[in-house]
């Protein structure tokens, strides 16, 4: 479990706003099935940077807005990033059935707080805020007292804080992620949101998921703006002139 979970603390104040979906007991392609893509609709391995490429529109008024998610795998679990209006939140228990485990991160800072929620075999189980743990939810909402508890974050009656208000909440958000990783084994890897590609997939609305895409799309057009190259293509196929100007240099290199 290199990477867990702390790290995504304070990503919101930089702008990243996605939840994640981790489930265990599934494949990555059967979660992003479960949430609603089609088993044969993903796209080629993107960024995250890249998402913003198929054209969601996160918001329509009296009707639901696109949603998109990421997949892969890591420590066990499948794992799916969200994007924009996307289903985790509805189909928590959905994609639990069948004696799969689900845990949800949803990040924003401050007030309301991040939430945490977990569901297996079809039941929603706990969930609760972050830095509000003294509120819990669900059919089992002491199950991870003893583990809050021991992590210093709640009193051994459930029903009050040990440091009360006065700690950070990038402090008091990675003691309580601390506790999933450790309970659960969870761990995001940070390269999924940087450059690490991962196949997407549509799970509400209709964005545009460029089906017609040149399969070796992004890894031309990334080169390109690597190298300082002028990049207006239509976004499904590469300009003549990049791809010329690819060519050659991957030439040079194996010469």
């Amino acid at each position: 479990m290199a990477d867990g979970l702390q790290w995504l603390v304070g990503l919101d104040e930089k702008g990243w706003t996605s939840s994640v979906v981790f489930a265990r007991g599934i494949s990555a392609a059967e979660l992003a099935v479960r949430m609603g893509g089609d088993p044969d609709g993903a796209t080629e391995p993107i960024t995250d940077a890249q998402v913003w490429n198929l054209r969601m529109e996160v918001y329509r008024p009296g009707a639901s807005g696109d949603g998109v998610v990421r997949v892969g795998e890591s420590a066990g679990w499948a794992y799916a990033v969200e994007y924009g209006d996307s289903t985790g939140s509805d189909l928590l228990t959905e994609i639990s059935r069948s004696g799969v485990e689900v845990i949800r991160y949803y990040p924003i800072a401050d007030h309301p707080p991040a939430t945490v929620d977990y569901a297996r075999d079809g039941e929603y189980i706990c969930g609760f805020g972050l830095a509000e743990e003294e509120h819990r939810w669900g059919q089992q909402p002491d199950l991870l007292l003893p583990e809050l508890v021991a992590a210093h974050v709640l009193q051994p009656d459930g029903s009050s804080r040990v440091d009360g208000s006065c700690v950070p909440y990038e402090v008091a958000y990675k003691r309580t992620l601390s506790v999933f990783e450790t309970r659960f084994g969870l761990s995001l890897p940070r390269a999924c949101l940087g450059e690490g590609r991962l196949p997407a997939y549509a799970v509400r609305g209709t964005p545009d998921m460029h089906t017609g895409r040149e399969p070796d799309y992004y890894m031309i057009m990334t080169w390109a703006n690597a190298n300082g190259l002028a990049c207006t293509g239509n976004g499904t196929s590469v300009p003549a002139e990049i791809r010329e100007a690819f060519r050659q240099a991957s030439g040079s290199r194996d010469s």
